[in-house]
């Protein structure tokens, strides 16, 4: 198998991995006898798992079948080394579905361009400026935005490095997974595993009949706030990057930074606006301040060269 030694798969799994492809589909618990699958949650259905530059095609066929038997179907794979091959479909033990309906893009930025709500799976550091999340949090928080219509991002990095400083720079926030401390070792596959867990556990909470009490505020409630009553639709990854663009190219114009590097306001500025959770109207909006900001900027230049 073309697995990292430091990315060891549970011991359960030591004879299902030795089966071929060609007997996967026999080891996929809930797919024998003719069983009618289970409807899909279409909140699920919105949230897509991403795997950045995975090294082990071995590990994105485990990542799919740890979403499968949670209900989840949408994996993309962004700048993997290998395609799935042979290893891939043999771990997937049965998701071959997911497997074959992968998309394989270039970069983060082109796996989440469409996204409302990107999160980041890495491990808690203080060097990090994003708002963190344990995973039952992080997918309340998910569950809310897809069901609310928004698509919805959960992002995994590199086996031994995860994601890199400027891949976190396009998540909206960041997830953690509370190991214990002493032996913190958790391969890719069994991430995706206790993500899609609590992805599960709140699409189940959310479409399970009303009680006759009523559930105390989540963690979603509280920061995804109205988002589900608003009449525009909020704005998507690739349209907040280009609005980030055009405000980098004003702040230059104006001379904010003052010879200053202006990444560190440029990360401050970043965390503000996707708190703010912009529609596109109010995307439109900025911008339009912004084009102004940058004609000023153009004619008082002008006349100073008089």
């Amino acid at each position: 198998m073309n697995h990292d030694p430091r990315e060891p798969f549970p011991a359960a799994q030591a004879t299902e991995n030795a089966n071929p492809p060609e007997a996967a589909s026999a080891l996929a618990p809930g797919l024998a006898g003719g069983e009618e699958p289970a409807a899909v949650d279409p909140a699920l259905a919105r949230i897509r798992v991403v795997l950045v530059g995975t090294q082990h095609p071995g590990n994105i066929g485990s990542a799919a079948r740890a979403m499968k038997t949670m209900g989840l179907s949408r994996l993309v794979l962004a700048a993997p080394e290998k395609a799935p091959d042979r290893d891939s479909y043999a771990l997937a033990a049965g998701a071959d579905d997911v497997l074959a309906a992968a998309a394989i893009v270039p970069d983060l930025a082109a796996a989440v361009a469409d996204c409302h709500f990107v999160l980041g799976c890495t491990a808690r550091s203080r060097r990090i400026a994003l708002e963190q999340f344990d995973p039952r949090q992080a997918a309340a928080l998910c569950e809310a935005r897809a069901r609310a219509g928004g698509e919805v991002a959960l992002v995994f990095g590199r086996e031994r490095t995860g994601l890199e400083n400027h891949e976190l720079q396009l998540c909206h926030a960041a997830v953690h997974i509370p190991a214990n401390p002493a032996y913190s070792s958790l391969n890719l596959a069994a991430a995706v595993q206790v993500l899609s867990y609590e992805l599960r556990m709140a699409s189940l909470a959310a479409t399970a009949p009303a009680s006759a009490s009523a559930p105390a505020p989540s963690v979603a409630a509280a920061v995804v706030g109205d988002g589900g009553d608003r009449r525009e639709p909020p704005a998507s990854h690739a349209q907040m990057e280009g609005f980030f663009g055009q405000l980098g190219q004003a702040l230059d114009a104006i001379d904010f930074h003052k010879g200053r590097t202006p990444e560190a306001a440029m990360h401050k500025l970043r965390r503000l606006f996707l708190r703010a959770q912009l529609d596109e109207r109010e995307v439109r909006l900025l911008r339009g301040v912004l084009a102004d900001v940058e004609r000023t900027a153009m004619l008082l230049a002008a006349a100073n060269k008089r």
